[in-house]
């Protein structure tokens, strides 16, 4: 377990106990930072708006999360992590089962996109998954698809996580987030050996069609701002329920051994630092292996505690889950990490390894304050967006 000692005054104080310096909007209590995203309905109708209008044509315009190309490192034998306590796993949530007989891996309902707008202005998304939580409302990612590492800013713009994503379609609806639940190290300091997120999200939307309404009642209602010929028109919608009502929840797992056999699934879609593009980031892929306790060497990530697996994935696969005991029949198991780095190990501009942070004790507290939280509907009784 690593702590991140700031100077104060000639004196080093453990962030676990300091909560100076925290931006206004975020809480901490102990280890976890609570941040609001879409405080209420009316701001939440509005992110989802922006992502379906025009047929969802931000959604399609979004391109992936990507590392420089110079910025993939080794994996290397130092450091580590170290367990803080027993080992823990909370049950997923069943899914549905797939057909029997099959010898290919069935994809998780699960998985899916966060989308959002990067400091600079740019619509990108990342990979991530539902995860089971009291009110069926959780998504788990890295920290670096919730909070803007790159510009400083708090948190990413207009998030919204979409599970079974493709081409512009969200099969079952778009999910807003409505609270961010990290470590406090991440949140304020940016270390990468806590790069996760636990992200609750409203219940989710299905966009039914436009109606053409009248200046006040169009004043009512959020949504794409367009008028022609003096006519106003909004988005109508419907409620489509909690995420894991709909497509299940993954398990959750800390404090596990090294060499445990994971399958980690995301959208892979950036080149190589060679050059080659070999995935699309249209469709998830996955990888399947036995995890390794060595770290990545990048300190100016601060990483000291992450585990690595052979995989030979590009960015986008950010945020992706790692998941043991996976259950191709159930299409659920154990998250045990989240995708936040890409290595090449052997030195040929091929990234070969991917890194997650280890989940310990730690992580556990903030999972544990997020799968509490309830979030609610954002339409109201006739299924228009309310302001």
């Amino acid at each position: 377990m690593k702590r991140i000692l700031l100077p104060i005054g000639g004196a080093a104080v453990a962030t676990g106990m300091l909560v100076v310096g925290l931006p206004a909007t975020a809480q901490a209590a102990g280890d976890v930072a609570i941040d609001p995203m879409a405080r209420n309905a009316g701001q939440a109708a509005s992110v989802a708006s922006f992502w379906f209008a025009s047929n969802g044509a931000a959604l399609r315009r979004a391109t992936a999360y990507t590392w420089d190309s110079n910025e993939v490192r080794k994996v290397v034998s130092k450091g580590g992590y170290t367990p803080d306590g027993s080992p823990g796993t909370a049950a997923p949530t069943s899914g549905n089962k797939a057909a029997g007989g099959s010898q290919n891996v069935n994809l998780p309902k699960t998985v899916g996109k966060v989308f959002f707008v990067d400091g600079s202005g740019k619509y990108r998304w990342c990979s991530a998954t539902s995860i089971q939580s009291n009110y069926r409302n959780l998504v788990v990612t890295a920290g670096h698809c919730v909070y803007d590492t790159e510009s400083n800013k708090a948190l990413l713009d207009n998030w919204v996580f979409v599970p079974g994503y493709y081409q512009g379609k969200a099969p079952w609806g778009i999910y807003v987030g409505k609270q961010a639940f990290t470590h406090y190290d991440f949140d304020v300091y940016e270390d990468y050996d806590r790069d996760y997120a636990f992200v609750t999200v409203y219940n989710g939307i299905q966009f039914t069609g436009a109606k053409q309404v009248s200046k006040r009642e169009f004043q009512r209602f959020s949504g794409p701002k367009r008028s022609w010929g003096g006519r106003h028109y909004i988005l109508l919608s419907k409620d489509a329920g909690r995420l894991g009502d709909n497509v299940g929840g993954q398990g959750f797992a800390w404090n596990q051994p090294a060499n445990r056999t994971v399958r980690t699934f995301g959208y892979p879609s950036a080149p190589h630092p060679d050059g080659d593009r070999p995935y699309s980031g249209v469709t998830p892929k996955h990888c399947y292996g036995k995890t390794t306790g060595k770290s990545v060497s990048a300190s100016w990530l601060k990483i000291q505690e992450h585990i690595a697996l052979k995989c030979a994935v590009t960015p986008g696969y950010d945020g992706g889950p790692w998941i043991q005991q996976y259950s191709n029949a159930k299409r659920v198991g154990y998250v045990n990490g989240v995708t936040s780095t890409f290595a090449d190990q052997d030195g040929n501009d091929r990234i070969d390894y991917i890194t997650s942070p280890y989940f310990d004790g730690e992580t556990a507290s903030v999972y544990n304050s997020a799968k509490n939280v309830w979030s609610g509907k954002i339409v109201g009784p006739n299924g228009e967006l309310y302001r």
